[in-house]
């Protein structure tokens, strides 16, 4: 339990430099001078990239969330990033800029509600009039939107607190909540004797990782995205290819035990895919979800964000 503490306070710890801060490489993440600003999360898709330093002239920043991310775009602080499916949504309620110019294959098994095996709960519905903690604006926000409606429920059967999650785990641990809605690796490091995986969103999200370009970027910088797009699919490729090798490399990247990270790589590691009119559908019905429960201010339009130009680079 110690090591456990130990590796997931190491963990926190590099994901506090988020902010707007490059944690990584070359020039600070603000400067200009042609570099491409990348935005990413210590687990997703682009993690591997960064950890193989395999695309030049270009600079890192680390950020714990999606919603910190696409504030970085709205700052202006970098020129592309990678969210799950609610934070493009959230942002464009917003009103920050951006295109939507990659996606992902599904991921349902890489977001989960986990539970302690000693409070009794044996199916979502047992949840009602419980706690559950999550990170507001981000996929698993989602995840319990789709929760709710598949178990004849609503927002105002259970209690919600928003926490992020550096907040989430000690109120978890510490029986501050019933329930903690989370995506890998944070996911995969709560795995642990008496703790039980409740649902995931198999059948309920597609849980689907997001590119996101600023305008400026696609404007002044579309030969360096689609070099840099380009780096990202063959990464990609060869990590799902490799998979040994790539937990080798990402383990110590997470700061995570290597069996730790297998297991959540497994799971929620998927190829990049190009972005198409149902791809928009797609994330027009989760905003328009969003909005009929009043969590999103008034109508967005999302499909409209759809910008289809790199998807030769993901077929």
């Amino acid at each position: 339990m110690r090591r456990i503490t130990a590796v997931l306070a190491g963990l926190l710890l590099v994901l506090g430099c988020g902010g707007l801060a490059a944690c990584g490489g070359g020039e600070e993440a603000g400067s200009s001078g042609g570099t491409l600003r990348v935005g990413y999360q210590r687990f997703g898709g682009l993690s591997l990239v960064k950890a193989r330093s395999a695309a030049s002239g270009t600079t890192w920043s680390l950020f714990e969330s999606g919603p910190a991310l696409t504030e970085a775009l709205k700052a202006g602080s970098i020129d592309i990033g990678q969210t799950g499916e609610a934070p493009p949504i959230f942002a464009a309620a917003g009103r920050i800029d951006f295109a939507i110019v990659g996606t992902s294959a599904p991921v349902p098994k890489g977001e989960a509600v986990l539970v302690k095996e000693s409070k009794g709960f044996r199916s979502f519905q047992d949840l009602r009039g419980r706690t559950i903690g999550l990170n507001k604006g981000s996929n698993v926000h989602w995840l319990l939107v789709r929760l709710l409606e598949a178990n004849g429920m609503t927002m105002n059967d259970v209690k919600v607190r928003y926490l992020k999650p550096a907040e989430g785990r000690p109120a978890f641990d510490n029986d501050q909540i019933d329930a903690w809605i989370i995506w890998d690796p944070y996911f995969a490091l709560a795995e642990r004797p008496g703790v039980t995986i409740l649902a995931d969103a198999s059948g309920l999200a597609n849980n689907r990782e997001y590119i996101l370009v600023s305008p400026k970027a696609l404007k002044e910088k579309p030969q360096r995205i689609e070099a840099f797009l380009k780096t990202y699919r063959q990464v990609t490729d060869w990590g799902i290819a490799n998979p040994a090798e790539r937990t080798r490399i990402l383990a110590p990247e997470l700061k995570i035990p290597a069996d730790v990270a297998d297991r959540a790589l497994a799971r929620s590691a998927q190829p990049p895919a190009p972005v198409d009119a149902s791809i928009g559908a797609e994330l027009q019905k989760i905003a328009d979800g969003f909005t009929a429960l009043d969590l999103i201010p008034g109508k967005v339009d999302i499909a409209g964000r759809v910008d289809d130009r790199y998807s030769a680079v993901f077929e």
